[in-house]
């Protein structure tokens, strides 16, 4: 009886256990179509993002005739996106992330309407008021869709989803930049703000139709989930719940302790999201410098350079993206701090090259690496802020969106002064070597984090290998070990 019962019930078992994987399938298929979703409004969404960039700035030029009245534009929309970034953690502590990236696009459209309807009169208004909510809303979604991806997808398909969503941003780039001067210039600034909005529209739905994780609701219980997950991939995952405990007491009342938290939670987190803001100093001395560099090669038509540097950049970061998608799924891991630590460092030297002088072939080159480590740096960077625990994610990804805003304003307006006085190659070689100095500190604090690990690991090793040999005279390892501690 008692022998009949037993293969019964490892059948019983083995049955659930089949059905309990099926199931995770399943659910993870699910989550992942809905992503593809996602992605794809977010996409429709960046392309109306990099047309409004250029049909707007070139509107703010016609409609005011003052180039400085087009810096202003560009000041006010970095400067939203500044205290987006400061004021973002908190607000996903108290909103879910759906409901965030739902108004953000909302709002973006309905400034587009605003403008589209606004009187001649009060035109200049309504351009600062688009500056405004399409500075602060673009970082409200951003920060809401990176740090609720991994309850979007999983923690194990981080990679996955980081690579997915900036493959969709980079194409939407390459679409809204080429077509950017066609449609101003076929069907005027109205209709080329009529589909903007009819973008964010776009978005707005896709986010309103779609199950959304994240954000409030992630709260204490996703955070001891994700704590748990964090020791290898964070670096330190006690410190991560010190932090998650002190954010938990003080994240009702101010943003600022549980943001700096947030940073302080793994070793060389607070480094990395340093040199993000060094990097984006770094990137606005090339956005700044490749016009005037593009100039001095044709005079006569220096768009040309521009807009072939920026297509043969996004063909490099897809690629990259490529590559990285099918690395996580072959191995289940992503690129980690190392691959951000040297993907800055290729990607720095690479734009510093591409202002040589250089025949255009070799320049082509370079643009397609620089392309590709941008992408690399995108993925390691986001992944590895995915690994806080959910209380302190949107917090740590709020101030880094901040430092970002930071460091390529303040590039932006050093950069142009300088550019008056000295060479492209020049500016641009000291604001990416500035990004190389920092990235190479950084990679030698994660090189030492590591060594440090593997010599507790090598220690505790070695003291349960002595402990296996003990009382047995025919083995040398326990007479080698009394030598070297005496």
């Amino acid at each position: 009886m008692g022998s009949a019962d037993g293969p019964r019930a490892d059948e019983a078992d083995g049955g659930s256990r089949k059905s309990g994987e099926a199931r995770e399938a399943r659910d993870t298929a699910v989550s992942e179509r809905r992503f593809r979703f996602l992605v794809a409004g977010y996409a429709v969404s960046s392309y109306g993002t990099f047309l409004n960039m250029v049909a707007l700035n070139l509107f703010v030029y016609e409609t005011t005739g003052r180039a400085l009245a087009m810096g202003l534009f560009m000041a006010v929309r970095l400067a939203s996106g500044f205290v987006a970034g400061l004021v973002v953690g908190g607000l996903l502590a108290r909103f879910s992330a759906k409901s965030i990236m739902l108004w953000a696009n909302v709002g973006q459209g309905a400034v587009m309407l605003v403008l589209i309807l606004a009187p001649d009169g009060l035109l200049t208004g309504a351009l600062m008021a688009v500056s405004v909510v399409i500075g602060a809303c673009g970082t409200l979604f951003m920060v809401a869709l990176r740090s609720s991806i991994p309850e979007m997808v999983g923690e194990d398909r981080r990679a996955w989803a980081n690579s997915l969503s900036i493959t969709g941003r980079s194409l939407a780039m390459v679409a809204g930049f080429a077509s950017a001067g066609v449609v101003v210039s076929l069907v005027g600034y109205t209709a080329a703000f009529v589909v903007d909005m009819a973008t964010f529209v776009a978005c707005a739905v896709t986010v309103a139709l779609l199950p959304i994780a994240g954000g409030k609701g992630a709260g204490a219980a996703k955070g001891a989930e994700a704590e748990g997950a964090d020791g290898t991939a964070a670096e330190g995952s006690g410190d991560q719940k010190a932090a998650s405990g002190a954010a938990s007491a003080k994240g009702g009342r101010r943003w600022r302790p549980v943001a700096f938290l947030a940073l302080a939670a793994a070793p060389g987190m607070g480094l990395m999201v340093a040199l993000r803001g060094v990097d984006a100093f770094g990137s606005s001395s090339h956005n700044a410098a490749l016009p005037i560099y593009s100039t001095s090669l044709d005079a006569s038509n220096p768009a040309v350079f521009v807009s072939a540097f920026w297509c043969v950049w996004a063909l490099g970061n897809i690629g990259a993206q490529q590559v990285i998608q099918r690395y996580a799924q072959r191995t289940g891991r992503s690129v980690g701090a190392l691959g951000f630590g040297y993907g800055t460092v290729v990607m720095s030297a690479a734009f510093i090259a591409a202002f040589a002088g250089f025949p255009l072939a070799v320049t082509a080159v370079i643009a397609l690496i620089a392309g590709a480590a941008d992408g690399l740096t995108e993925v390691a960077y986001t992944s590895h802020l995915q690994t806080l625990p959910a209380t302190l994610r949107g917090h740590a990804f709020g101030l880094s969106a901040t430092f970002e805003n930071l460091g390529f304003g303040v590039g932006m307006i050093l950069v142009a002064a300088a550019l008056d006085r000295f060479s492209p190659l020049a500016v641009v070689g000291w604001s990416h070597g500035a990004a190389i100095v920092v990235a190479v500190v950084f990679l030698l604090r994660v090189a030492g984090v590591r060594r440090a690990e593997r010599g507790g690991r090598a220690g505790r090793a070695g003291l349960r290998k002595e402990e296996a040999v003990e009382g047995r005279p025919d083995r040398g390892d326990r007479d080698g070990a009394e030598v070297s501690g005496g």
